[in-house]
């Protein structure tokens, strides 16, 4: 038992591997056509002070957004909001402390922002990590559910009221989701979520990116209900060469240096699906929807289960205390 529990999800996280590997082969990496300028517009970016979190902060400044870099990591925020204010940016960019594996940070980051009285047009849900030894939040939560997702389903939900008072029809405000391909190899354990019972990092991470997806798919359907001008898609960068894979066993890693200089995306090139999903014009209006390469793609079969997309919002709403369910 332990053992399927924990070795088939790593068998079906490294095929989904192998799989984007291969495309990526033979497949060019998505180029950003070009988008319209965003002046007066303000993003927010978590986990955007290094990588693809970064490179998407970037690209949004240069279009003319106001940017709020929101991270855990003081002077690594303050050192990407210099390097973009060297970079020619022609928005505003500033970095603001969040802990998305802290209810409580996450709660106080929401109301600062909501104090300040500005608008928000797009918000990109791109931090994560990536098998990470086991671990809980001071909240109780496994830190992978935690941080990829459970995290981000709060702030989203703390700023919701300010995405649709921000947008308007004809000019959507846009949520983001970065999920991963490793979503069709996750499963959802509703009754024990913390992995409690047979730990293994691949399956806690795999579960934290379809519970993205099902995320996604359930928001943009209360959204079209309500007529809500806001649009909310999941984005796939693919494989990209990022911090991310720093936790993956020493052999691995050994293994991933000379491939990942060949096949995988940088993170500019992965960063361009966000990007693109939040500032291009082809992209106004449209949600629910998954993005991989720069085109539209069906995710799992289970991400469309709408039973399941309820369980997980009802759960989700009841972990972090929101009367919401």
């Amino acid at each position: 038992m332990w053992l399927l529990s924990v070795l088939l999800p790593l068998l079906k996280l490294y095929f989904c591997g192998v799989k984007v590997l291969l495309y990526q082969t033979f497949n060019r990496a998505f180029t950003l056509p070009v988008l319209p300028r965003q002046d007066g517009r303000v993003a927010m970016v978590t986990g955007g002070t290094r990588g693809m979190g970064y490179e998407t902060a970037k690209h949004l400044a240069k279009l003319g957004m106001h940017v709020v870099i929101a991270g855990n990591k003081r002077e690594e925020g303050a050192a990407a909001v210099r390097r973009i204010q060297e970079e020619d940016s022609q928005g505003k960019v500033e970095f603001v402390f969040v802990d998305l594996t802290s209810l409580k940070s996450v709660r106080q980051f929401a109301q600062t922002f909501q104090n300040r009285g500005l608008p928000l047009h797009v918000l990109v849900n791109n931090a994560g990590i990536m098998m990470v030894p086991e671990g809980q939040t001071e909240d109780g939560v496994e830190i992978h559910f935690a941080l990829n997702y459970l995290g981000h389903f709060l702030l989203t939900n703390l700023l919701l009221d300010t995405l649709k008072r921000s947008g308007r029809p004809g000019r959507c405000s846009r949520i983001i989701n970065m999920s991963s391909a490793t979503h069709y190899a996750g499963e959802m354990h509703m009754d024990d979520l913390n992995r409690r019972i047979c730990y293994s990092s691949h399956s806690a991470y795999a579960q934290s990116k379809l519970a993205l997806v099902l995320f996604t798919y359930h928001l943009q359907e209360q959204l079209t209900a309500g007529g809500f001008p806001v649009t909310v898609s999941a984005v796939d960068p693919g494989m990209v060469d990022t911090a991310l894979y720093d936790n993956l066993w020493s052999i691995v890693q050994a293994l991933k240096k000379p491939v990942a200089k060949i096949l995988f995306r940088t993170p500019a090139e992965g960063a361009s699906i966000s990007v693109y999903a939040a500032a291009a014009s082809e992209m106004e209006g449209v949600g629910g929807c998954y993005l991989y390469n720069g085109h539209r793609k069906q995710s799992s079969d289970t991400s469309y289960d709408s039973e399941l997309q309820a369980k997980l919002w009802k759960k989700s709403c009841e972990l972090v205390g929101l009367q919401k369910a």
